[in-house]
């Protein structure tokens, strides 16, 4: 029976960056009771990535081993906003969005996590009806200095930049929903390693047994160097069409490939080994290799028909030139001929806003009736049949 404990272990273990500590999860594992397994996200955007995949797959391999998995809502918590790597305080969120972001949150989960069998929570519950002596008493249990510790509030305060105190204050929080969850395990991102294990430090001051904190790693976005953000975007969100999916996918480096074959797929050491000796010695193509670990993701986390809808759209635009397989554009009746390019992309759906429409144009990165475009006051005289292609993943023609 121990035997079969540690190598449940080692498979929850796998993919991770740290278990801490792992003789205290062998320990949980080996009593053969349902665990309590925790993930909290804020709702502070109404879109999830495959950046969020990568924790909630191993939240879902919690399930597949028949523990009970809690997703965690933060909607108290997002009125705050986590500061975690963040230079400055951030602007906190309405009640609205928070209310039109939690909305989206349990569909975008479901693809990755069986619904039947997880817990949808709000920390809004237990901490909206705190009252203030106990809210006191939860503070007095730790000290601002183990508070400042934490490296992007110690880095701020060195470098002179404010901390608001309501920022101060995230950290125990989300280490509150552990207590008052009892839970046994907490996930999160690297970045999360403070916050987590503050909650495993207020469970002990609580008389509870201290949860096991498992760190995932971060994914890189597309540009192979910052996390996955919307925000900075470089993201695959886990709403984007499945087509647009597999094209950015193809967009990333050979080198990113391992990385988000390692971590979205679960390929092992022994795999990835395999597979890079077969391209080192010539036997696999690098494009037929990241063709198809694009299909495997996108079969994974959308569907294996959108997956080869995905991949024979990809093979039509960027190696037989079919731009039949083109997003189709019908620019409606107030659009002028010429028009600003930024406009163009904004109609096109391309670009949400024209700072983003001139990083794409100063990054080379528009291309129209294959012309790079470089001025961003650049004045387009359209016409049917044109292409305009943005990024190295989205093709446009126009219609009309």
């Amino acid at each position: 029976m121990k035997h079969n404990h540690e190598h449940i272990l080692q498979l929850i273990k796998s993919g991770t960056q740290a278990v801490l500590p792992e003789s205290d999860l062998l320990k949980k594992l080996s009593t053969g009771e349902k665990l309590k397994i925790k993930l909290g996200m804020d709702p502070t955007s109404p879109d999830l990535h495959l950046g969020h995949a990568v924790v909630l797959s191993k939240l879902r391999q919690f399930q597949d081993l028949g523990h009970e998995v809690i997703f965690l809502i933060g909607n108290f918590t997002a009125r705050i906003g986590d500061p975690t790597g963040k230079s400055k305080t951030r602007p906190p969120l309405s009640e609205k969005e928070i209310e039109d972001n939690t909305r989206t949150y349990f569909a975008q989960v479901s693809r990755i996590l069986n619904p039947d069998k997880v817990s949808v929570l709000y920390n809004a519950e237990w901490l909206d009806t705190l009252a203030l002596k106990d809210f006191v008493q939860i503070c007095a249990r730790t000290t601002v200095a183990r508070i400042i510790e934490r490296e992007d509030f110690a880095s701020r305060l060195q470098n002179g930049q404010p901390v608001a105190f309501h920022e101060l204050l995230y950290p125990i929080f989300q280490a509150y929903d552990s207590v008052a969850l009892f839970s046994d395990v907490e996930l999160g991102g690297t970045d999360q390693t403070f916050n987590m294990m503050l909650g495993r430090f207020l469970q002990e001051q609580f008389h509870q047994e201290p949860q096991v904190v498992i760190t995932m790693p971060l994914l890189e976005g597309l540009d192979g160097v910052q996390k996955m953000s919307k925000s900075l975007g470089n993201a695959i969100g886990l709403n984007d069409p499945a087509d647009q999916a597999y094209g950015k996918l193809m967009s990333i480096s050979d080198a990113l490939m391992w990385r988000y074959s390692e971590l979205l797929l679960n390929s092992t050491p022994e795999e990835l080994s395999r597979l890079r000796a077969q391209v080192d010695g010539g036997d696999v193509h690098p494009m037929a290799l990241k063709k198809q670990i694009a299909y495997d993701i996108v079969a994974k986390f959308w569907s294996p028909e959108e997956a080869r809808h995905g991949q024979e759209k990809f093979e039509a635009l960027f190696q037989n030139k079919d731009y039949s397989k083109a997003v189709p554009v019908v620019f409606p009746i107030e659009v002028p001929n010429p028009a600003w390019i930024v406009d163009m992309l904004k109609h096109m759906g391309a670009v949400q806003t024209s700072s983003e429409a001139k990083r794409l144009i100063e990054a080379g990165a528009v291309v129209v009736a294959e012309e790079t475009v470089r001025d961003f006051k650049a004045q387009i005289a359209w016409k049917p049949g044109m292409t305009v292609k943005v990024g190295k993943h989205r093709i446009y023609v126009i219609k009309s």
